[in-house]
């Protein structure tokens, strides 16, 4: 969300992704659920100007009704304090989701956790590098998000020393409307980026699937999500 900032990396780990398919199932914050153990980790490169030892993963499924994700990441303070949904929350610690469904329409979804647990859901258009996002209406019912988030030694408070943290969510696909290419099924393809941001520098740090040179809103670049 926030930049500019410093180019991206060449690197990345691949520019395709086959997501599985999965019933659905309850959320713990801590990536605990046994449908977890059918998909592998997807690891995120700490882009340039990133010194940082922590490592980022992602995993990812889908079901019928909608879309989950898990991240771990290792860090040693939670430089979070936004209290709020729907809050700035790429100025703090945050994981961020951006899913392009039709290449169609200059037109995608974005998804942010904070590890205390706040979420930022939006649409964005994006018109010739303009973006602004829309929050979602009748946000309720089987419109609504999951979402939980877990630590590793030490507690889920501002300022807290850990070792780790790590944000599991659930993105329903009726929220997803009127996106195109929406629900997807075996073989739909999908563009997108994941990123998070860490603060504990006193700048933002980050690391993403897909590199990007001024702004995680680069959608043209984002990777490839193929469905099985």
């Amino acid at each position: 969300m926030k930049g500019p900032f410093n180019h991206g990396d060449a690197s990345c780990v691949s520019t395709e992704w086959t997501v599985k398919r999965t019933p659905d199932f309850a959320l713990t914050g801590d990536g605990e659920s046994a449908a977890w153990k059918t998909t592998d980790w997807l690891s995120l490169p700490a882009r340039k100007g990133n010194e940082s030892v922590h490592a980022t993963s992602v995993k990812m499924l889908y079901s019928d009704t909608g879309i989950y994700f898990l991240f771990r990441c290792g860090d040693g303070r939670l430089t979070a304090s936004l209290d709020a949904d729907f809050a700035d929350l790429y100025n703090e610690d945050v994981v961020e989701m951006f899913l392009w469904t039709d290449e169609r329409l200059p037109l995608y979804f974005e998804y942010e956790l904070s590890p205390l647990d706040r979420e930022l859901a939006l649409l964005v258009p994006n018109v010739d590098g303009q973006f602004r996002g829309w929050r979602p209406w009748h946000y309720e019912d089987d419109r609504r998000t999951r979402h939980a988030t877990s630590v590793v030694e030490g507690k889920k408070e501002s300022g807290a020393a850990i070792r780790e943290w790590s944000a599991e969510c659930f993105i329903p696909f009726s929220l997803l409307k009127p996106l195109a290419n929406v629900p997807p099924g075996p073989g739909t393809h999908w563009r997108a980026n994941f990123y998070r941001c860490d603060y504990d520098s006193g700048t933002m740090v980050y690391w993403s699937w897909q590199p990007v040179d001024m702004w995680f809103h680069e959608y043209r670049r984002f990777g490839i999500l193929i469905f099985e």
